[in-house]
This record gives C-alpha cells, structure tokens and sequence, in this order.
C-alpha cells in the first residue's frame, strides 16, 4: 500500500465534522487567493473582500500591484473610492495620502506647526501572475513557503481560455462540494461536458483531495471541425474517459481527457457569500501542423478564441449558484439538518474544510 493510500484510509477513519463546523468554517489565511483578474485593475483603485477584510489595491507608475487596508483612518471611508497620485493612494475625501507601506505621507491642509499623523495601515502581501492578483492574508513569514496554484495553460499557446466569475450568497463550503461531485450532471443538461461518472479512487492529505472518475465526454478535439462541437449540440458523440478532480486547498482543478482542463480560484468573502474565478481551457495539442506555424500566428489565434467558451461557463454557474444559494437557505433555516450523502468525496471534502480551518 503507497503513502496516498496510507493517508486516504487514515483520514476515511477519522470522524466526518458536523456540518455547522463546515458551513460555518474561516478560511485558513495562510494561502494564496485570487481576489482579481489583472485586468480588473487599471488606473484607478479597486476594492475587494476577503474573508471579512477589506483590502484596495493600485498600481503605481510602474504599473506594480500593491495592496493596502481599504480604509482612510481620518474618517474611516474607503481608499478605493480615491484615485492614485503618482505611486501614492489618496484619499478622495480629504485628499490624505498613503505609500505602498501604508503610512500617510501627505495632508494636503497640515500647517507648518502640525505633524503628519502616526498611523500605518495594514498591507498584504500580493503577486500578479498568471493573469491574476493574488493576496496573501496570514502570516507573511508564511509566503515563501506557500506557492500559488500553477496554471500553466494560462500562458500556453496550446490553450484556449474562458473566464467567468462565480458570486454566490452561500459560504465556499457548497461550492466546493459542488465542484467535487460529478453527480449533478442532471442539473445542466447539454451544458456540460461530461456524463455518466463512476467514481473509481479517492485520494486524500491534510492539503488535498483528488477523486478519479470514469465517464464519458461528448467532445474530441481533434481536428479542426471538431473544434465546432463546442457550439453545435448535434455534432456531439460520447466516448470514453476520464475526469479527475482535484481540491487543492483552497482552490479546484479539474481534467476531463486530453481536452479540456478547468480551475475554479476562490475568494471566499463571508460566512454566507463566496466570490471565485472558473476559468477553462480547450487544448489545441492534437494539431501538429499548428505548432509549426510562427508563434505570433499561434498568439493570435489563441488570444482570438480567448472566452469563446464564457457564455457555455456563464449558463453552468447560474444552474449552480441557484442550488446553491437554496442549500444555503436551507442550513440557515435548520443548520442542524443534514440528509445522507451517499458520495465519499463530500465527506472528505468536509473534512479538509475543518481540518484547514482550525490549522
């Protein structure tokens, strides 16, 4: 028996939390969330919330993210309503001014015998990459030692990209579940590209869960026509595959054959809202003749396609975020209440949810 299957079958004896714990769990600070695609992000202030904590982030001249405490301490409104000076963050109402270590270097009203006052605002530690800013809330000694989740296909010109956002008003426990379990398939009808899931292996850790299923899926890329069976339901045939997903705390990846590769970041907002990026990505490998061509072609017709699959995403997220926002509905009505589950995964999800909020 290997290490994972040592690990899988430990954690499969340990009690599964009650689902107050669960619904009701923090998130564990010390990773890295995405809280907003770069290009969100332009010249002006953006406002974000995670986790309870609002944070606003700016680029200064050189167009580096930085990431403060959204909050002025003359009167307490929000610096994202301000606008950036140079490298600095200012204040919209009284015209204070903030560098990226938080400290205010400028009222622009101060007499010559008033001193600039004391305070430093909180910051956090940010990355931009992979087409994303991301923030570190916890401890920043922390940051070395915890890396981002790679994406690779982000930046590959063998990969077409879509992008949408998930905002739902239930706490990320129900996302998660819901990313993690294949068996809803029901719900979306021709949106999804799978059918017929068999879960054939569990894998657990204390950091994550990968589930193997067999199933089906309605698409091979293949050839250049077949890229059309994207937007033409009657060109769509069943074969044989496989689907694995993965919850790498905290976020999701998902790989459906040799196709299709599909991430959802989380930003987790509030105990009842959940804010998170899915982002999925055609593989184009299957044409050899397309990688000779120039790489300035290649780009082209990668950044041409790019969320060519976003209305498919949009369509997926609203049938999902209507159940969602039901069993939300549900557990604050009678959080005591809970129904058999019959899939393995959910519980070990459950699990990893209690056990990454108390670490």
């Amino acid at each position: 028996m290997n290490a994972a299957s040592n690990s899988t079958m430990a954690r499969s004896q340990a009690p599964i939390p009650t689902i107050q714990t669960v619904r009701r769990a923090p998130i564990n600070p010390n990773h890295w969330y995405a809280v907003a695609l770069s290009t969100e992000l332009k010249d002006r202030p953006l406002g974000v919330t995670l986790w309870h904590e609002a944070i606003v982030l700016y680029r200064d001249q050189s167009g580096q993210v930085h990431a403060l405490e959204d909050r002025c301490p003359h009167r307490q409104v929000r610096l994202s309503h301000g606008q950036v000076q140079a490298n600095r963050l200012e204040c919209t109402y009284h015209g204070w001014q903030f560098d990226s270590t938080g400290a205010c270097v400028d009222v622009p009203y101060l007499s010559e015998q008033q001193r600039l006052p004391n305070c430093r605002l909180k910051t956090y530690p940010v990355c931009e990459q992979q087409g994303f800013i991301w923030i570190f809330p916890g401890s920043q000694p922390e940051t070395e030692q915890i890396r981002l989740l790679e994406i690779p296909e982000w930046d590959h010109l063998n990969y077409i990209a879509s992008v949408t956002p998930i905002d739902v008003q239930a706490h990320f426990s129900f996302l998660i579940e819901n990313l993690m379990d294949m068996y809803h398939g029901r719900l979306h009808d021709d949106l999804q590209a799978w059918a017929n899931p068999v879960l054939q292996e569990i894998e657990a850790s204390d950091a994550h869960i990968d589930a193997h299923y067999a199933a089906e899926s309605y698409y091979k890329i293949d050839k250049i026509w077949s890229v059309s069976q994207l937007f033409m339901p009657a060109l769509r045939q069943l074969r044989p595959t496989h689907l694995d997903v993965s919850y790498l705390y905290p976020h999701w990846r998902s790989v459906l054959g040799e196709d299709f590769k599909i991430y959802c970041l989380f930003c987790p907002v509030s105990e009842t809202q959940t804010r998170a990026y899915l982002l999925h990505f055609t593989s184009l490998n299957a044409f050899h003749r397309l990688h000779k061509l120039p790489v300035w072609f290649r780009r082209f017709v990668r950044d041409s396609l790019f969320n060519s699959a976003k209305g498919l995403l949009a369509g997926l997220v609203e049938q999902d975020v209507l159940m969602m926002e039901d069993e939300q509905r549900a557990f604050a009505a009678a959080p005591q209440r809970k129904g058999p589950e019959f899939n393995p995964v959910i519980g070990q999800v459950q699990r990893l949810i209690a056990d990454q909020s108390s670490s």
